[in-house]
């Protein structure tokens, strides 16, 4: 009886240490990723219920909601689908959280005619 109880009171301890870990993530984060036409300032704004990722993007190509994100400890996962010139593709963020600073590399996926571009490594901050 005592194992169920230590076991039981570990798994709550432990999901509520996830929860409150993974609520540090909520908010807007601001920064620059480079693009095709060089530097490109870019909003997200996060929002973690549990492990499950939802918000927004924005860039000078407008704003779109996250799909597909997660959170699991510091790991912070999202996709976001956009359209350029016709071209449809989705871009595909994957990074670590750190205090007031989100480490994040971000690959494409889509019909880019065999030149898919390379992942890109950037840096956004919790805006204050």
């Amino acid at each position: 009886m005592k194992f169920k109880t230590i076991f039981g009171t570990t798994g709550l301890l432990l999901t509520l240490f996830v929860a409150a870990f993974a609520a540090d993530v909520d908010g807007k984060w601001t920064g620059q990723v480079q693009g095709p036409q060089g530097a490109m300032d870019i909003t997200i704004v996060l929002k973690a219920e549990g492990e499950k990722l939802t918000g927004t993007y924005a860039s000078q190509l407008g704003e779109a909601p996250i799909k597909e994100g997660s959170i699991k400890g510091d790991a912070v996962a999202f996709k976001v689908e956009r359209e350029f010139n016709g071209t449809k593709f989705t871009l595909v963020y994957k990074g670590k959280l750190a205090g007031d600073e989100i480490k994040l590399t971000r690959t494409m996926e889509g019909d880019f005619g065999g030149q898919t571009p390379p992942p890109t490594d950037f840096t956004v901050k919790r805006a204050k």
